[in-house]
């Protein structure tokens, strides 16, 4: 082989293999990287989405906190506000739940609500948050600083012209343990769009919520339109110990010019529950034909409402007598024990056996129910009877042996 005709395929060879590089280098043609493992292995931050705000005074703050993870491993981000001004109450919650952590995966974003509620007596001036983030194993800090201008309140006012809330039925009335939903009408009577944060304050222990019109999801704030107004729904489920009794709940609407507010009540009837059974724990007795047999069983109201006209009523064999004392119970508080005396007569000419009474308690919207269980044994003047009869035979047959020995 000549030298010019080897150079000739050296120098095809080497242009070969170099663009096969190029083409299989990251980037080329064939080289992009695959779906699932671009950007780095770990990388995420967090910042709030008004870092800094102006609020009037007795104005309340609710913003987003934004979790971003731009790495392709899921993060588990512990979070917390490390500092709040005095006179300042804060928190970071999710629609429902206070929350110091959030699992955020790979490649996605989530999202925090910090709300911050200041004291009423609360003066003009600036007001630092501080909020800090990390991953439990330190690798990844972060730090969001949130600055609250607090102004007077202007003389204009705002509130009747800027938002309008109203509710067809501000009264709602049931049970300690329903979940009780109001609907609420947002006009925003300005002429511009605007965003209103919502807020709901009750009793302590008590989940509000807001919802749209006819959608399960929870919102913690509303864009209208100038001269726009929506249905919000207010979701409300009362504390799990709960009385009876009337409690406010009072509702805000409010943006950076105007502010509105309903009062809502429920009305909490108490639940309806009640509990029966003996000291002992046992549910039978024994009886004899014709005679009382006595058993007391306890009455419990197990709710949260008065339970008013407790009545007994017995199941029994026919001709059998069955009596409590007392025979109602007027009234029971919470908690309630009262004690039951029954008295079971059977029939007299009942054989000897095992019996089933039943004992049904009705109360106001509560019922319960008990099963005795009742031996019944002979009488003991029978078992006297017997006895003589059998005396009787033996005297009768040692008679007929002596008679038939004299013959």
């Amino acid at each position: 082989m000549s030298r010019a005709r080897f150079r000739l395929i050296f120098s095809i060879v080497v242009m070969v293999a170099i663009g096969l590089i190029v083409l299989r280098w990251p980037g080329g043609v064939y080289g992009e990287t695959k779906e699932g493992e671009e950007g780095p292995a770990r990388a995420i931050s967090m910042g709030a989405e008004y870092p800094s705000i102006t609020v009037s005074a007795g104005e309340d703050v609710s913003m987003d906190l934004l979790i971003r993870n731009t790495g392709r491993s899921d993060e588990t981000v512990n979070i917390n506000i490390a500092s709040i001004p005095k006179g300042w109450k804060a928190k970071i919650k999710t629609y429902k739940f206070t929350v110091s952590s959030i699992f955020v995966p790979g490649k996605e974003n989530k999202s925090l609500t910090f709300q911050a509620e200041p004291d009423k007596d609360i003066k003009p001036g600036k007001y630092d948050f501080r909020i800090d983030a990390q991953t439990p194993d330190g690798q990844f800090k972060m730090v969001q600083d949130i600055e609250v201008t607090v102004k007077e309140k202007e003389k204009e006012d705002k509130e009747a012209k800027g938002v309008k809330l109203t509710t067809s039925y501000p009264v709602l009335r049931g049970p300690s343990d329903a979940k009780f939903e109001f609907s609420v009408d947002v006009l925003n009577e300005t002429d511009k769009d605007t965003v209103f944060d919502l807020f709901a304050q009750g009793p302590e222990g008590w989940d509000i919520n807001f919802k749209p019109a006819y959608e399960s999801k929870y919102i913690s704030s509303l864009r209208l339109k100038g001269g726009q107004s929506q249905a919000v729904a207010v979701e409300v489920k009362p504390g799990a110990n709960a009385k009876a009794g009337e409690y406010p709940i009072n509702v805000r609407v409010s943006s950076a010019e105007a502010k509105g507010e309903a009062q809502l009540t429920i009305n909490l009837t108490g639940t309806y529950g009640l509990e029966a059974g003996t000291a002992s724990g046992l549910l039978s007795l024994e009886a004899q034909p014709g005679k009382p047999a006595n058993v007391s069983f306890y009455v419990k109201n197990t709710g949260s409402a008065v339970n008013n006209e407790i009545k007994f009523m017995s199941f029994k064999p026919e001709n059998w007598k069955v009596e409590f004392k007392p025979e109602k119970v007027t009234g029971l508080e919470p908690n309630g024990l009262k004690q039951v005396e029954m008295t079971i007569t059977p029939y007299e000419e009942a054989l000897v056996g095992d019996y089933s009474v039943g004992v049904s308690i009705e109360g106001e919207k509560a019922t319960k129910s008990l099963e005795f269980r009742v031996t019944l044994k002979a009488s003991s003047a029978w078992g006297w009877i017997g006895i003589g009869i059998i005396v009787a035979v033996i005297a009768g047959l040692v008679g007929v042996f002596r008679w038939l020995g004299r013959r």
